[in-house]
């Protein structure tokens, strides 16, 4: 696996040393993924609300639809 290396202030290298001590991971390198793929799911997330804040409105849910949504369940597993 290719390595990066940062240069961090005393100040956020004593947090990370913090934060691994205390969320046990094993290494700097565990906890830096961790945050990297945090934000990934973050961005990924933000990327799927604007993408629906964008789109056309769905059909009303109210009663009869989650009725058929049920139906629709049923009928797929075999009920």
């Amino acid at each position: 696996m290719p390595t990066m290396n940062i240069s961090l202030p005393e100040s956020l290298r004593a947090f990370v040393e913090e934060q691994i001590s205390r969320r046990r991971y094993g290494t700097t390198s565990e906890y830096v993924r961790d945050l990297i793929r945090r934000d990934q799911d973050r961005q990924h997330l933000r990327d799927l609300l604007l993408a629906g804040a964008t789109s056309e409105p769905g059909p009303v849910a109210d009663g009869r639809y989650f009725d058929d949504l049920r139906d629709e369940v049923d009928m797929a597993s075999g009920g």
